[in-house]
């Protein structure tokens, strides 16, 4: 049984709701988030209703407080902010895709070769071994830690070896994907098919009628996996963020 697949914006509250920044605070038109080293999504602004010039250096000053370079997520429909910030010098960093599918439908029979899945919260110390060889340090699994439930940490086998790992939890019936990361030895065999479809599998028990994920418009091996999985496109999103000395 197939679902109506979201909008952009709300896969991206969806995101942010599973990916939460160590604080949260409002500064007039801004939402402002403290990522203490987690990334770009945990440390970024966005606006709560369209700003002007008179707003940018509200946020500037909060996030210069927190020890963080001004940036600001542009999402869809905030043509005006994009074009404001690139006036004043803001440069885009990380052009990013979402994707999104039924669950039931990527679920396909709900089945994994016997012993090809898990799905477990704590993680095993295995599981953090992949994200650390990911470059998904002890900054982002904080963050994990930090995420409400519902939520789950996703390993999976090829034969006899480690093939990869994932972080997914739901927010408003959407099972948003983070931290999917395969091992070097064990890409392009099936391993990251598996972890979405594990990852599916687990979103249908739970009630989230929607997997999704975000991905960088420069990762040229993911891309075309995910297309080829039958997820679709829906949105795009990507950041402003002030050079040094800015």
């Amino acid at each position: 049984m197939s679902a109506t697949l979201p909008d952009a914006r709300r896969i991206i509250a969806a995101m942010l709701a599973t990916w939460p920044a160590a604080t949260v605070t409002q500064a007039g038109a801004w939402t402002i988030r403290e990522g203490k080293g987690g990334g770009n999504r945990v440390s970024c602004a966005t606006e709560n209703w369209p700003v002007t010039e008179a707003d940018l250096p509200t946020a500037k000053s909060a996030m210069q407080a927190l020890g963080q370079r001004p940036q600001v997520m542009i999402r869809p429909g905030e043509d005006g902010l994009d074009r404001l910030l690139e006036n004043h010098g803001y440069r885009v960093v990380d052009p990013t895709n979402l994707y999104a599918i039924s669950s039931a439908e990527l679920a396909g029979d709900g089945q994994l070769p016997m012993g090809g899945g898990y799905a477990m919260w704590p993680p095993l110390h295995k599981i953090r071994e992949v994200w650390e060889n990911g470059g998904i340090d002890a900054a982002r699994q904080a963050i994990m830690e930090r995420t409400p439930a519902p939520k789950t940490a996703i390993l999976v086998r090829r034969g006899d070896y480690t093939g990869g790992a994932a972080f997914v939890a739901i927010q408003d019936g959407i099972a948003m994907v983070h931290a999917l990361h395969v091992l070097p030895d064990q890409r392009r065999k099936g391993a990251a098919r598996q972890i979405l479809k594990q990852a599916a599998i687990w979103a249908e028990r739970h009630g989230a009628a929607i997997t999704a994920l975000a991905v960088t418009q420069g990762n040229t091996a993911a891309n075309p996996l995910y297309a080829a999985l039958g997820m679709s496109l829906v949105g795009k999103y990507h950041y402003r963020i002030a050079d040094e000395g800015e």
